[in-house]
């Protein structure tokens, strides 16, 4: 019984962090995108959490806590400051419907499930699933980082991938404690590369739309 309510736990968790991914991809306005980013990095938190709690692996909390704090408050707080700075409210433009996008989104979650679940067969259950799970995440960040032209939801879209690489960690046991160190070093990292990034963009072009920078080099008439 003990069993049964772990798998399904860890099941709902790892859901709730897939079904996050299709909220980012359903957003239209910036600041629904930063929330719902935030909410799927606190869902990955919780995964962590109870992965460390049922595998017995107590350096697992210190994933959750990197989650928490970096991916959950720190990543969209510092985001959202950015949009305020650079004042970019309006809607962010696709390069394909969200129609499209979220049934091309399915279709990526059926590939995952695909490729897999026959891949892991000699693993657990939980272990499979959760690993369909995380390759579904991953393919979802980076539909959004070819669907959207602004340069703060591909941003996005790069970390909701590194969601799923971190929910693929903590689901395999054995992960060690340097991956959650140069996870957060690498947020650190990645974040002050991107605030530079878009306030030299928006120095340049006035606007973070990447369809600028396609224009600057000649790619579009």
């Amino acid at each position: 019984m003990s069993q049964q309510f772990n798998y399904d736990i860890a099941h709902l968790i790892g859901a709730t962090v897939l079904m996050a991914g299709f909220g980012l991809l359903y957003q239209r306005r910036v600041f629904a995108v930063l929330n719902t980013f935030a909410f799927q990095a606190l869902a990955l938190a919780a995964a962590a959490a109870w992965q460390a709690h049922i595998q017995d692996a107590p350096h697992l909390y210190f994933t959750a806590a990197i989650a928490l704090l970096f991916k959950a408050l720190a990543v969209p707080f510092a985001l959202h400051w950015l949009v305020e700075r650079l004042g970019i409210h309006r809607t962010v433009e696709t390069a394909l419907s969200i129609g499209w996008t979220m049934i091309v989104g399915v279709a990526l979650v059926a590939l995952s499930i695909m490729l897999v679940l026959p891949v892991t067969a000699a693993a657990s259950a939980l272990t499979r699933e959760s690993l369909a799970l995380a390759m579904s995440v991953v393919l979802l960040g980076m539909l959004m980082m070819i669907t959207r032209r602004n340069a703060v939801t591909q941003v996005v879209g790069f970390m909701a991938l590194e969601n799923g690489l971190i929910l693929a960690a903590v689901s395999a046991k054995g992960m060690p404690l340097v991956v959650e160190i140069s996870i957060a070093f690498s947020v650190l990292v990645a974040m002050t590369l991107f605030g530079i990034f878009f306030f030299r963009i928006r120095e340049r072009f006035d606007s973070l739309d990447v369809a600028y920078l396609e224009s600057y080099r000649g790619d579009r008439s």
